[in-house]
């Protein structure tokens, strides 16, 4: 079993690419290999429109590699993912459900009694900070509070794997670093194998114990993978201000910026 079984998620030489309107090939990807331990955290940063959401949705099961394959524990990746859980940057609450039934539809659909559903879903909202917010609506919530009920949604259901896409891009800064803090705290508990896409590098570094790094599209790749050898248990409000996490970004930058400013260069030729 040990070595490709303990990889929850395998990404083997994973070309994608899309027919444009006019008929023309675009390959958004171009083998790209990536592992994933189970129980690690991994970050992939890289320039916008670089490809970051489409590996992450290969790994979900969501897109078919044209080339390449996706296993996931050692078995070959054969639709939806059914060891993920996978959040997005976008909210995806039911607004016409309340806190406690947004956390607890996971496992009524599952076949799972309501009433056992709704007193997980309460013991997740309190690990979550929410309980006293079990009966509020999505539009009675902030930006960071819908997020920590999205990640109660998710964990309910016991994930191997977490599959996160720029989850805490709306919120302002200090949210973010709330959240970010919570994450860690889950993780810690629970050492779900993360897969993490962001556009922050700083976030990356904070969160992650690798932080892989794509070039600008078309046909990203992955272009550098760095281990995160800062201590544990971490809080992101300090572990930017050290000594080690500046050299870190220094360096990972000095790859990312060249990157960046070929991704908008690129940008603008599409607009001109």
């Amino acid at each position: 079993m040990g070595g490709e079984a303990s990889t929850a998620i395998a990404l083997r030489e994973t070309s994608v690419a899309f027919r444009l309107a006019d008929g023309r090939i675009y390959t958004a990807v171009e083998k790209a290999s990536l592992d994933v331990a189970d129980g690690e955290f991994v970050a992939i940063v890289g320039p916008t429109g670089c490809g970051k959401s489409t590996l992450l949705n290969v790994a979900a099961g969501l897109l078919r590699p044209v080339s390449g394959e996706a296993r996931i524990f050692g078995g070959p990746l054969a639709g939806l993912n059914a060891d993920a859980g996978y959040l997005f940057q976008a909210d995806a609450l039911f607004p016409w459900k309340t806190a406690i039934d947004n956390v607890a539809i996971g496992l009524e659909i599952s076949g799972t009694s309501r009433a056992e559903a709704l007193a997980r879903a309460q013991g997740w909202l309190d690990t979550v900070g929410l309980g006293a917010f079990a009966g509020r609506y999505p539009h009675m919530l902030s930006g960071g509070q819908r997020k920590r009920v999205g990640l109660a949604q998710v964990l309910i259901r016991d994930p191997k794997i977490l599959l996160m896409d720029e989850p805490f891009g709306p919120l302002d800064a200090q949210t973010r670093q709330i959240m970010g803090n919570l994450l860690l705290q889950l993780w810690s508990a629970h050492r779900k194998a993360v897969l993490f896409v962001t556009h922050d590098l700083e976030e990356a570094i904070a969160l992650a114990d690798r932080v892989v790094i794509m070039s600008a599209g078309p046909s990203a790749h992955i272009i550098g993978d760095w281990r995160v050898a800062l201590p544990r248990p971490r809080d992101i409000f300090e572990i930017r201000l050290t000594h080690e996490f500046h050299k870190l970004h220094r360096e990972i930058w000095g790859v990312l910026r060249d990157e960046v400013m070929k991704g908008y260069a690129q940008a603008g030729q599409a607009v001109a």
